[in-house]
């Protein structure tokens, strides 16, 4: 697997490094880790003034080489190759542009797997307006998006939340062979929309709500329980959850319920007016969850 971790000296970034750790067990091919440094910003605190934005620029540059050399010292300690031989191919990339827009375009540049990076976590009200960098790359990354939420050394619960899509399998397919250790226990969540109103249940019996209730919640419980076999023939222990209630809810309160250290789940790409005005429920899930999130894109999968 091809990595792509971002890192800016941030406290923050570090737990992206040392998140490594919990792939250690899949020896990823290649880490690249990358540092973005963004003139635009040099540009508007600097003025007009084109010397003092180059030596900026210069001081800048200067530092995210230091900050690169140290993630990777980090990297090799979290994949546990410190003292010994380079079983994992390890890349520097000090880059200019926009933070999100730049971490996209190299993750696409180097054909990554997985862009990996820590969160800080804006409250909603900053978040909602100015949203985060994390975020945004989840709007746009050309690949899966793992994005650490708190310190975590290993995936021990996960939560991985499904529909009847591509996307959903792709990212099953994804956590089975790319992300579990063999230790890691997985809950298969989905959660169904009810076909029934509230104003229609008030009018309907019983054995009326449960008539068109029951092929709904029938088909998910297929789908969680053909996935779930999945993961057993792999050797990883599986539960399966069925729901019917408010998606994402269902998902937020599960794991916290669960205590789970990190939520997968699919994504399709969304177009410029969807994110623009939508956004989706991967973006919204990225923002309320309480653990780690893992984005896969079914087209890289």
């Amino acid at each position: 697997m091809r990595i792509v971790c971002a890192v800016d000296g941030s406290e923050y970034a570090q737990w992206g490094v040392q998140a490594l750790q919990a792939l250690a067990g899949k020896e990823p091919e290649h880490v690249v880790l990358l540092h973005v440094v963004d003139p635009s910003l040099l540009q508007t605190a600097k003025g007009k003034n084109p010397v003092a934005v180059r030596r900026a620029l210069a001081a800048l540059d200067k530092v995210g080489t230091v900050l690169l050399r140290e993630a990777e010292r980090s990297a090799r300690v979290a994949l546990g190759q410190a003292g010994t031989g380079p079983r994992t191919q390890f890349q520097t990339i000090l880059a200019h542009g926009p933070f999100a827009k730049t971490i996209a375009r190299q993750a696409k540049r180097v054909k990554a797997d997985l862009i990996l990076m820590g969160s800080r976590g804006l409250s909603d009200i900053k978040g909602f307006l100015l949203g985060s960098t994390s975020r945004q790359v989840a709007a746009i990354a050309p690949c899966s998006l793992l994005v650490i939420k708190q310190p975590l050394a290993r995936f021990s619960h996960v939560a991985l939340a499904v529909d009847d899509s591509k996307p959903s399998r792709a990212a099953a397919r994804f956590l089975r062979t790319r992300i579990l250790p063999e230790s890691a226990t997985v809950s298969i969540l989905t959660s169904v929309e009810s076909p029934v109103t509230d104003l229609a249940s008030r009018y309907l019996s019983e054995s009326q709500v449960a008539s068109l209730t029951q092929p709904v919640m029938s088909l998910a419980t297929s789908l969680v329980s053909a996935l779930r076999d999945d993961f057993i023939k792999d050797g990883y222990p599986a539960v399966p959850h069925v729901r019917m209630n408010h998606v994402i809810d269902t998902i937020v309160t599960h794991v916290e319920a669960e205590q789970n250290d990190l939520l997968v789940f699919g994504s399709r790409e969304l177009t410029k007016t969807e994110r623009l005005h939508l956004g989706s429920v991967s973006e919204t899930l990225l923002r309320h969850a309480p653990c780690s999130v893992l984005i896969v894109r079914g087209t890289r999968a």
